[in-house]
């Protein structure tokens, strides 16, 4: 595997890994500010943390980088799709439906990058990738188990919505690979992070008008930091290298960490049960990350401009 394959694929795993162990912290948090109200702080604390990294690296002028009109432009559509629309989707979702729905719906994003890798990029769909994706499927599956889905006609709604967030973040995580072919990540990650605050500050200040914020002790000032940085800054950066190192198909896989290790922190934290079924699970999406890892596949965006 060359070197810039293997980061973007340990890229994508940290980042789905942070995810899939914030929700512990973000159910502290959330219970005492509003989801939507949340998602603006994380937001605003994650791009401000990257614009303050970019403006240390660009005091060097070998490592500045400068942006045109059309590739801020580029960057914050993009990020209206992923960080107003799809966590907004998610969040309607999980307060109509059910945690294990949630999961098990979400799971299908991989499977709708597949969709749309090939439309917007003209990334071929093989058939190894096409086999790593329904191995690593049913090892996700194995490791939410799809029995606790409840699929009764009352959460179809909260139900829909997750499909829609699944299948957005999906179109996101693509046209970050699109823009990324002519654009620096880091930068393109702030700007991306400012394009869901519109849509998630007028939920939020209407969530906080008429529902209130609790006390902020120091545990849910940390809570917030962390999901703010970590989850945030940090995370959505790593998601957002993984699709500019690995093509779109591959670099999705990625995502089935995050049930994985948030399974691995329930059962640590809070007692809970790990089943051999889990275990299978855990090495299916190993197995489809190594297929789908290993092959060849088409220049990099680094290969690209050097070639």
């Amino acid at each position: 595997m060359q070197k810039h394959a293997a980061s973007g694929l340990i890229a994508g795993l940290v980042a789905a890994s942070i995810w899939g162990g914030m929700y512990v912290v973000s159910k502290v948090v959330l219970e005492v500010i509003p989801p939507f109200a949340l998602l603006t702080t994380r937001l605003v604390l994650g791009m401000l943390a990257l614009f303050v990294v970019i403006y240390f690296r660009n005091q060097n002028p070998a490592t500045r980088v400068t942006f045109d009109r059309k590739q801020i432009q580029d960057s914050f559509l993009v990020g209206v799709v992923g960080y107003g629309i799809s966590l907004g989707f998610q969040f309607i979702g999980t307060k109509l439906s059910t945690a294990s729905n949630g999961s098990l719906v979400t799971s299908a994003t991989p499977a709708f990058v597949l969709l749309f890798a090939p439309l917007l990029l003209g990334e071929k769909t093989t058939t190894r990738k096409v086999v790593a994706l329904i191995i690593s499927t049913i090892g996700v599956l194995a490791v939410i188990d799809p029995r606790s889905a409840e699929l009764s006609p009352a959460l179809f709604r909260g139900n829909l919505s997750l499909l829609a967030a699944a299948l957005t973040w999906a179109l996101y995580s693509v046209l970050v690979r699109k823009v990324a072919q002519n654009a620096d990540i880091l930068l393109s990650s702030a700007i991306m992070l400012g394009g869901g605050i519109p849509t998630s500050l007028l939920f939020g200040a209407w969530e906080v008008q008429t529902q209130g914020i609790g006390t902020i002790t120091l545990g849910v000032f940390g809570g917030i930091l962390f999901l703010g940085i970590i989850a945030t800054a940090i995370a959505m950066f790593l998601w957002n290298y993984a699709f500019a190192e690995l093509p779109a198909a591959v670099a999705s896989l990625t995502f089935f960490a995050q049930p994985v290790v948030g399974s691995l922190l329930g059962w640590w934290l809070l007692g809970e049960h790990i089943t051999s079924l889990f275990m299978l699970g855990g090495v299916l999406i190993g197995i489809g990350l190594v297929i789908s890892s290993t092959e060849k596949n088409s220049p990099s965006r680094q290969d690209s401009r050097t070639s």
